[in-house]
């Protein structure tokens, strides 16, 4: 079930309305598809019955060529419904993958740290690309299964009540056994769905941190594990195959004795006399197909299981609100050059755990220079978090030239900061739209004129297409002092009001992290900046330094009073336009 209790396959159904267009065009083929399968029992009776009395071929040809034409209609109707359930479940998987992306950046990084990321990818690929038999076999099969019964059902009880009335109570034993059959498989296709995620997510994870396995020894070991979780789920995968090949000889058999009942009473009516020959071809050749839509909607709900069970888990995802409802549109938004942020007793807490961080006021004014110092895990990196709005505070407020920030709509409050992690992430793209990532429009001359601020356009001419260069994945064939120029680079570009520095020069050796020092100080001209970092001699600049200990944030003096050298750094414009 999701949210507001509807079963996830009602949610499917839901989606916007290029998908229903798709499935009602669909429902308009198979009742072409019902019609077709009355006319050609009807046809294929007469010509049988006509044959069998000794009427000529001439006679018969109408009627054959009618058959022929129901038969080519029929099928193109069945394929035409196919292929536009197979759109409906396009247009299905590529809304579905982009709620899901954006909800996985709206939740943020430490939502996103509590989970695998290799659970995500596979679900996001893999999990939401089995949606293709639910749309293109189960839903059409579904509504031939609701029509075609029907439909042959009044069609055989017109032309002979009593075969139509055995029809009747046999028809309803197959969907009782599909659903008694379904809950069991429901519950096996669930859980082979989490051991498919999980082996998907633990394998992305294990290939990611392969080189760290190897220098410690620990490859064979993941080998182990790798193989463990795979045979889980082999294990997994055969108990729902043997519960779908079950469900099916139940259903076969079901069906064999009701079209046999009915074959046998016909038999006996038309050996003495009782029942017409063309009418009895018609009950024998329409009972069949009374039964088989049932058959195929049983079957194809088996194959569709791990395509609804992949968007249970993703509605779970979509139905998970950030910590605090969203701003109406319109909001206010301060401006960071001109406000203040005003920290009033806060408290920040990850879910399900008791506060790190207890108390905290703080004001940070317009061009201040903060620094946060403090031991690992003291919760500097959080503080960072809670201004970024990936953190709600589980105490006090944040206040932004007087209004919340809580009430601040998080696109147009991020349009104004820049962030620095330790290490920046850096796309599979040229060197330019790297720079260019947070600035899509901007010139060749804005790029190249950020990089040599950041002081990167020295090494990027040396690139074999220097700005057209294309980064191997996460540019590890560049140095990670190079890799900062780079994201040095796009705050350039971007001119944010307020610098969020995370121990940008943690990599570094001293020479590399000294120019970098250089190089944030002329980035933080005239802006607001709040930096964490361990090294003393990170500590530059005029502001305060705040340290972070025992859940508690103490004034530490400012920094030209701790003795600390003050590099002149002259005031470079950073605004390119």
């Amino acid at each position: 079930m999701s949210r507001a209790g509807l079963p996830v396959r009602r949610r499917l159904l839901a989606e916007p309305a290029a998908p229903r267009r798709y499935l009602a065009g669909c429902l308009a083929l198979e009742l072409v598809v019902t019609a077709t399968i009355l006319a050609q029992a009807g046809l294929l009776a007469r010509v049988l019955a006509g044959a069998a009395a000794g009427v000529g071929a001439a006679a018969l040809a109408g009627a054959f060529g009618a058959l022929l034409a129901v038969i080519v209609v029929r099928a193109a109707a069945s394929h035409g419904s196919e292929v536009t359930a197979l759109r409906a479940a396009a247009v299905t998987k590529e809304r579905l993958r982009s709620r899901l992306l954006r909800r996985a950046l709206d939740l943020g990084p430490v939502w996103l740290s509590r989970q695998r990321s290799g659970e995500i990818t596979t679900l996001a690929t893999t999990g939401l690309d089995s949606l293709d038999p639910y749309f293109a076999s189960y839903l059409p099969r579904l509504v031939l299964a609701v029509l075609v019964p029907v439909s042959v059902l009044v069609a055989i009880t017109t032309a002979d009540w009593l075969s139509g009335l055995i029809v009747a109570v046999t028809l309803p034993l197959i969907p009782l056994f599909g659903v008694l059959i379904g809950v069991a498989t429901k519950t096996s296709t669930r859980r082979s769905w989490r051991q498919l995620a999980g082996l998907g997510g633990h394998f992305a994870d294990v290939v990611a941190g392969l080189p760290t396995l190897k220098v410690f020894g620990r490859a064979k070991r993941q080998e182990q594990v790798i193989g463990r979780i795979t045979e889980e789920y082999r294990a997994g995968v055969m108990a729902t195959l043997r519960v779908a090949f079950l469900s099916s000889l139940v259903l076969e058999l079901a069906a064999s004795v009701a079209t046999a009942l009915v074959a046998v009473e016909v038999g006996l009516r038309l050996l003495y006399g009782h029942l017409g020959y063309p009418t009895a071809l018609f009950v024998l050749l329409l009972t069949p197909e009374a039964f088989l839509p049932v058959r195929n909607a049983a079957a194809a709900f088996h194959s569709s299981a791990d395509g609804t069970a992949a968007a249970e888990r993703a509605y779970e995802i979509l139905d998970e609100q950030p910590g605090t409802p969203a701003p109406s549109a319109g909001a206010w938004v301060p401006d960071l050059r001109r406000e203040a942020i005003r920290l009033e007793a806060v408290s920040l807490a990850y879910p399900g755990r008791e506060p790190f961080l207890r108390g905290i006021d703080l004001c940070v004014g317009p061009g201040d220079r903060v620094t946060l110092n403090g031991s690992n895990g003291a919760g500097k990196t959080s503080l960072l978090f809670l201004l970024l709005k990936y953190l709600e505070p589980a105490a006090g407020r944040v206040l932004v030239g007087g209004a919340e920030l809580a009430a601040v709509p998080p696109d147009e409050w991020r349009g104004q900061i820049g962030w620095l992690p330790q290490q920046p992430r850096l796309f599979p793209w040229p060197v330019f739209d790297n720079i260019a990532l947070g600035r899509p429009g901007a010139t060749t001359a804005q790029v190249e004129r950020a990089a040599a601020m950041a002081g990167a356009a020295e090494f990027i001419a040396r690139l074999p297409q220097r700005y057209g260069t294309v980064l191997d994945e996460r540019a590890l064939r560049l140095s990670a002092g190079e890799r900062q120029k780079i994201a040095l680079a796009r705050l350039f570009l971007l001119d944010p009001a307020l610098l969020l520095l995370d121990e940008p020069a943690a990599h570094l050796d001293q020479a590399s992290a000294a120019e970098l020092d250089q190089v944030i100080g002329r980035l933080a001209a005239g802006r607001t900046v709040i930096e964490v970092t361990h090294r003393a001699a990170g500590l530059t600049g005029s502001g305060r330094v705040l340290t972070v200990d025992g859940g508690r944030l103490t004034e530490g003096g400012r920094l030209a009073e701790r003795g600390l050298a003050v590099p002149a750094v002259a005031t470079v414009p950073a605004v390119l336009a």
